[in-house]
């Protein structure tokens, strides 16, 4: 197996089958056959770990055949296709706007063969688009035509960026395939319940409310519930919030103080504690104003928001 690859579809790497009149290097560029045509993509050095999971892997991706290394012409050629791209997507944006389409155009990528041309958009509903493709027929003559809807979360994939965490969004690099979440995720481990510090740039739920949910929810065994009446080394008290990963419990106490106690230290009591504890206040003591104005169920709403046609 060829030890090079390129990041090809939603920055997966795949690895290449190259002619033996082809002598590779770490970050060339070469033109590889793919199934929309022929692409420019850029050559990386694959290391012995990701070799020997290749091998054992039933499900690695399919190798890419290499036509050629590209030359100072192919360059200057990829510059005149991207310039092509930026054009033919505001092209495309007018025509949408002329057939009044309730669509949202979001990128336009043409093949290095210059024989296919792809426009991917999201829409909230099913978009009958026949009167824009007999448009863009005429517009791009001898080009096949793709327009491929695509969802939200799929959307941010191919546009990358840096999520909150300060870190490129796991959706363009690592993740692979999309996990149903809801708000529960984010209550059970403590979160406060804003949508500005719970969903991504794609107006969905984080993907990664789901990567230590398993931690949380085994941590919060032997965890009294918020609001709940416990007895501490201190008095009677109810419970304000959780740390779960630490195990520790805030309680406020019959005196108006919160106090942080291990779980070990407390017990929960049937007794009635004068003690009141505002858990809305609690809940989105993070929100910002323009959060209250967002309905939380539209960060719940997976449907279509992943398609796979990326």
């Amino acid at each position: 197996m060829s030890k090079f690859a390129v990041r090809y579809l939603k920055n997966t790497f795949y690895p290449l089958t190259i002619p033996e009149t082809i002598e590779l290097e770490d970050g060339q560029m070469v033109i590889v056959r793919t199934e929309k045509g022929e692409e420019a993509l850029k050559v990386h050095t694959i290391n012995s770990e990701i070799m020997e999971i290749w091998e054992k892997s039933k499900s690695k991706p399919e190798p890419l055949q290499v036509i050629r290394i590209l030359s100072q012409r192919d360059l200057q050629t990829l510059e005149e296709i991207k310039k092509e791209e930026v054009t033919s997507y505001f092209k495309c944006q007018e025509l949408v706007k002329k057939h009044g389409l309730n669509m949202n155009l979001v990128q336009c990528r043409i093949t290095f063969d210059r024989r296919k041309i792809t426009f991917y958009y999201t829409a909230p509903e099913r978009v009958d688009f026949r009167a824009l493709l007999k448009d863009l027929t005429q517009t791009f003559p001898r080009v096949r035509i793709d327009l491929r809807h695509i969802g939200v979360r799929d959307e941010t994939s191919i546009l990358d960026g840096t999520g909150i965490c300060g870190k490129p969004f796991c959706c363009s690099s690592f993740l692979r395939k999309f996990a149903t979440i809801n708000v529960k995720l984010a209550k059970d481990q403590g979160m406060p319940i804003a949508p500005g510090k719970i969903s991504g740039t794609c107006g969905r739920l984080l993907c990664c409310l789901t990567y230590e949910y398993s931690n949380y929810i085994d941590a919060a065994k032997g965890m009294p519930p918020v609001g709940s009446s416990v007895m501490t080394p201190e008095g009677l008290g109810k419970v304000c919030y959780l740390q779960f990963l630490c195990g520790k419990v805030a309680v406020k106490t019959e005196d108006g103080k919160i106090k942080e106690f291990s779980k070990n230290d407390i017990e929960m009591v049937d007794a009635e504690v004068n003690v009141e504890i505002d858990l809305h206040s609690l809940n989105t003591s993070y929100a910002e104003e323009d959060d209250l104005n967002i309905d939380i169920r539209q960060l719940e709403d997976d449907r279509n928001s992943s398609t796979g046609n990326v």
